[in-house]
């Protein structure tokens, strides 16, 4: 009896089962799959892009200035390389969402998608990160009908020999 508790407490715990958002410690090992949505492998994720009509979505936070930093110092974080022709949602992958965040995401998605619940949406960030797992999850319960989760990341479509551009976060942040 004892086991079976251990074991329904471990299954309902699971972000993967329970069908909960991962609240912290992102950069961990990640589930195969994504509720409402269809995982994509590197080659899955080359050949889609490929094709191109989905809209691609990276939702790695942005770096954000040292605290304590002095106002006048000089800080400028390293360029974020994505896969190209991708919007950079930073922010959108955190398992809780301040309400204006996850409307600016809504809206966002969107202005991606044209409107159509149903046009492809790829969501990545790193290899092995939850946010993408978040953010797929999320696209999925607005409605969105074909939701692509990239679990590799950017940073094995760049290990692949594919390549990369520098992104810029998408403009008008809410925070």
């Amino acid at each position: 009896m004892r086991r079976r508790a251990a074991l329904l407490l471990l299954l309902t715990a699971s972000p993967a089962f329970a069908n909960e958002y991962r609240m912290g410690d992102y950069r961990a090992p990640v589930p195969e799959s994504v509720p409402g949505g269809r995982t994509l492998t590197t080659a899955d994720a080359r050949a889609l892009h490929a094709a191109g009509g989905a809209a691609w979505i990276d939702v790695l936070s942005a770096p954000r200035r040292p605290e304590g930093l002095p106002s006048g110092a000089f800080w400028r974080p390293s360029p974020h390389h994505g896969i190209p022709g991708s919007i950079w949602l930073p922010e959108v992958g955190r398992g809780a969402l301040a309400p204006e965040v996850e409307a600016w995401f809504r809206e966002r998605l969107e202005r991606a998608t044209g409107g159509d619940r149903g046009h492809p949406i790829v969501l990545y960030c790193l290899a092995e990160c939850w946010m993408s797992w978040n953010a797929a999850k999320r696209a999925a319960e607005l409605g969105y009908r074909a939701v692509f989760w990239y679990p590799d990341g950017a940073d094995r479509w760049e290990a692949a020999g594919l390549p990369t551009e520098v992104l810029q976060p998408a403009p008008d942040q809410p925070w």
